[in-house]
């Protein structure tokens, strides 16, 4: 096959709270005139991007449980040839990582894969980067024997989109930008807010190039590497059907912020109040940071008419007490209608 028939794969990564499903709603939002196919991978047992993802006319895969660089990757490459055998062919393919997920065996899958080599082409890896918080998450201490993600999620992008540049100073953003291209000089870096900027400097821009990651990294290919996460970071997936207590949940949230904010890497889920008209709501949660949005809001899809009510949460951080986690959430389910 030519590489003009090459279904081009785009690899969108970012580390946790980089609001890389916000990139993928805007995208699948635009008018691009692509059929797009969307492959999402979560760092837990319970799935929830599936709900904050806008309801398009593309079909979403969702892979849980795990990172998709790793433990997962045979589901990836299962699903990539599940969507080549389909009649239909989609134009793109747009692959959303894990917020801990490193890049390089992620992109290794297109190589190594005897099908995918002759059906599909890496077009780019897009690493969204949180102004705000890149930094101290470049300068995290991981163990022996770990990887700093963030670090490999910059070194291997082909497009830095520095996002949420509406929360930083000037000079805090010319420090940041200058860290960045410390480590990946090549990459274009791309100031957006709220994940928005041309789409024409993201998708089918064939920017990836594998000679340019066999210079930096000559055991690129080799199949045999691994990738370590710090045993520390975890994930607590809670499902509970019901409806929640609007205040309950906020006082919930508030002091587990305040006792264990600085642990929290990641919070977001989709929840039913009680006395809400929201349809679902969601909280998304970067460190100390929480908010509230809704499908009334234009958010994510709502709840369908016969579906089950059941709240979904997942926290990515430290050292998590999965009991504790759990039993103090259910403890902000409304009580039973008289």
């Amino acid at each position: 096959m030519t590489a003009e028939k090459l279904v081009p794969v785009t690899v969108v990564t970012g580390f946790l709270g980089s609001v890389k499903t916000t990139l993928l709603n805007y995208i699948l939002k635009e008018n691009h005139g692509k059929r797009i196919a969307v492959i999402e991978n979560e760092f837990g047992e319970v799935g929830v991007d599936d709900g904050l993802v806008m309801q398009t006319q593309e079909e979403v895969f969702e892979m849980n449980n795990w990172c998709i660089c790793c433990t997962v990757r045979a589901d990836l490459i299962r699903i990539l040839h599940k969507l080549l055998k389909r009649k239909h062919q989609f134009d793109a393919i747009l692959i959303e990582t894990t917020g801990l997920a490193d890049p390089a065996p992620v992109a290794q899958t297109f190589f190594v894969d005897g099908e995918l080599k002759e059906r599909v082409r890496l077009d780019a890896i897009l690493t969204v980067v949180d102004a705000r918080h890149i930094t101290h998450h470049l300068d995290k201490e991981v163990e022996e024997g770990a990887e700093n993600e963030a670090v490999e999620q910059v070194a291997f992008a082909d497009r830095i989109l520095l996002n949420k540049t509406d929360l930083v100073t000037a000079e805090e953003k010319e420090a940041v930008v200058k860290r960045l291209k410390a480590i990946n000089a090549a990459a274009e870096i791309i100031e957006c807010q709220h994940a928005r900027c041309d789409l024409a400097r993201l998708l089918g821009i064939r920017a990836f190039s594998l000679d340019r990651i066999l210079q930096e990294e000559p055991a690129f290919l080799d199949e045999g590497a691994e990738h370590t996460h710090s045993p520390d970071v975890t994930s607590v997936g809670i499902e509970a059907e019901g409806e929640l207590d609007f205040a309950k949940v906020q006082r919930w949230l508030g002091a587990l912020m305040r006792e264990r904010g600085a642990d929290i890497f990641r919070s977001k889920g989709i929840l039913s109040f009680r006395g809400s008209d929201d349809k679902w709501a969601r909280v998304p949660g970067v460190h100390m940071l929480l908010a509230f949005s809704s499908s009334g809001e234009g958010v994510g899809r709502p709840w369908a008419p016969d579906e089950k009510r059941v709240n979904r949460l997942v926290f990515i951080g430290r050292k998590l007490d999965r009991q504790e986690l759990n039993d103090s959430f259910r403890a902000c389910l409304a009580a039973p209608a008289a």
